[in-house]
């Protein structure tokens, strides 16, 4: 039988996001709370100051751009005050956010645009070449540029989002929300990096985004977090080093605080100390990380500077963590880290910890969320008992329909009972916990962001003196996460020494993002192992890359 999820089932509401948010009658805080903050200048959003901003900017899209029900806008900048309001905004007239890694080349940044057909994208000053190089790419003209934050464009042409406002006869009509179809009208698009390399549009519904706020509100009630205070009564603050423009940061920071009140501390990037001097600074009771910031907390001296004493838990998801490092994080700092889980497919959260039991399942990915229902399958779909390892396969409210463009895809997605495939290997405890074992997709996870091994393949392949390469994960002791490491051939007559591969290593460099680069380096062989049909042998050179580490001195 199915596994299901021991919350009692909610009722959750067949609404939009806008709704759901901005014209609910149980609203228990007054309209000037402060919601979004800078962590580094202070400058803030009220609840009612984002509602008013969204609407301004929406209705400004509208008359200014024509923008409609079903039309998507870009998004491509870090964290900043002024993000969710201005993707409220393109939810106020029925249209959709596709949200992209700061990161990203020009090339990167036109494929995703091209693919979910932007009409214009959002970006900050300093992004502004990459973005002007990438809209030309795809035919878009600069006015179709927006900025967010403080900077303006020097030459004029890309307009600040305050200047997207209500104009003409459409501004005078004062036209108000679009009306759309929670179940079948996106709200956001994100990206998925594909083992083909080319990353696919993941489809998350209104109905898909309101359904995991509802779920995570839920559990959030059993972990003391809420607008009226928590455990101490005065008020939960929440810090936001996630980035929105992952599924993560969105949902579980930028959406789950305004739903439930909570102010959201926002931090333009990661920085260690930043971040503990803003905990320090605002009271900040909890935090959604990733597992290199956990390490952080658990080795980096100096954390031991600041005060950290109100925080009262963290969350760590976007990859697996190790029981050692949420021993070694109480240890120093009595703060209890639960683990997570979920996927951009999924909006994202399917599992999640529980404050009074982290420390009994530590290692666990929790439990599911409300209305979830899970099964462990082996290779050919048979479901496996308690306790085997076998691949995750969910079905829930918060499940995305599909991917963009892409039917031909559906079949191997979701099995013909409707559950979604997600390409993890775990199993459940008999207490309903989920422990995650492995991955039956190639994909890499770097801090939490997908790497394609076949799209770093394709670019190496290009370089003149590889003949062949192979890229697969390796562990990174010291940033706790996985980095993608490259298997090259070269060409005959081509030195393979130290030399040539840091040339290779800093040649990719330049042609991927950030997160794409070969941190765990390049190793030479003779032939890249394939079986009879050519399929990549990816395992073969796992099992060679663990080898290699054990013998370097790295305790895997």
């Amino acid at each position: 039988m199915p596994m299901t999820s021991l919350y009692e089932h909610i009722d959750i509401p067949n609404v939009d996001l806008w709704t759901f948010l901005f014209e609910r009658k149980d609203r228990p805080w007054p309209d000037n709370k402060e919601i979004y903050i800078d962590a580094a200048t202070k400058r803030s959003y009220t609840w009612s100051q984002v509602k008013s901003t969204a609407i301004e900017f929406g209705r400004g899209l509208r008359s200014q751009w024509g923008f409609k029900k079903g039309d998507v806008l870009g998004f491509f900048t870090p964290n900043s005050v002024d993000y969710a309001p201005v993707f409220f905004g393109v939810h106020y007239v029925g249209g959709a956010a596709s949200t992209a890694n700061p990161n990203y080349t020009a090339k990167e940044l036109a494929f995703q645009m091209k693919d979910s057909g932007a009409k214009g994208i959002v970006t900050q000053l300093p992004m502004l070449p990459v973005v002007r190089e990438a809209a030309h790419a795809i035919g878009l003209p600069d006015d179709r540029i927006i900025l967010l934050g403080d900077g303006r464009d020097p030459v004029g042409k890309a307009k600040h989002f305050t200047e997207i406002k209500h104009t003409g006869l459409l501004g005078a009509l004062n036209l108000g929300q679009t009306r759309v179809d929670p179940q079948k009208d996106l709200a956001f698009l994100v990206y998925s990096s594909g083992t083909t390399g080319l990353p696919k549009g993941v489809q998350l519904t209104h109905f898909n985004i309101v359904s995991n706020i509802a779920q995570l509100e839920h559990v959030d009630r059993f972990n003391g977090l809420y607008h009226a205070g928590g455990l101490d009564g005065k008020g939960d603050k929440q810090l936001a080093i996630l980035p929105f423009f992952h599924v993560y940061g969105l949902t579980c920071i930028a959406l789950a605080g305004i739903r439930m009140g909570i102010p959201t501390i926002i931090l333009a990037k990661f920085e260690l100390e930043k971040a503990c001097q803003a905990i320090q600074d605002f009271g900040i009771t909890f935090a959604s990380v990733p597992p290199p910031v956990v390490l952080a907390l658990a080795k980096h001296p100096a954390v031991s500077k600041y005060d950290l004493s109100t925080v009262k838990f963290m969350n760590s998801g976007a990859a697996p963590l190790g029981r050692d490092l949420v021993e070694m994080v109480w240890d120093r700092l009595t703060i209890p880290i639960m683990q997570g889980y979920g996927l951009s497919e999924t909006a994202p959260t399917l599992t999640k910890g529980i404050i009074f039991d982290w420390k009994r399942y530590n290692g666990s990915a929790g439990k599911l969320l409300p209305n979830i229902e899970a099964k462990i399958v082996d290779l050919e779909g048979k479901e496996l008992s308690t306790g085997q390892d076998g691949e995750l396969w969910v079905k829930g409210p918060n499940v995305f329909p599909g991917y963009l463009n892409r039917p031909e895809l559906q079949d191997v997605t979701f099995s013909a009972d409707g559950y979604f495939k997600t390409g993890d290997i775990g199993h459940f405890d008999e207490k309903g916990n989920l422990y995650i074992t492995d991955r039956l997709k190639e994909l890499i996870k770097y801090k939490g962001f997908q790497v394609a091994p076949a799209e770093l393949e394709g670019v190496l392949q290009r370089h003149d003196d590889i003949a062949d390469a192979c890229v697969i994960p390796a562990h990174d002791l010291q940033r706790e996460t996985e980095v993608p490491r490259a298997y090259l051939v070269l060409k005959p007559g081509v030195a393979r020494n130290e030399a040539k591969a840091e040339e290779i290593v800093a040649w990719l460099s330049s042609r991927v993002a950030d997160h794409k680069r070969l941190r765990g380096g390049v190793r030479f062989i003779d032939e890249i192992p394939k079986n009879a049909s050519g399929k990549l042998l990816r395992r073969v050179l796992k099992e060679r890359a663990k080898a290699e580490d054990r013998a370097a001195g790295a305790k895997l």
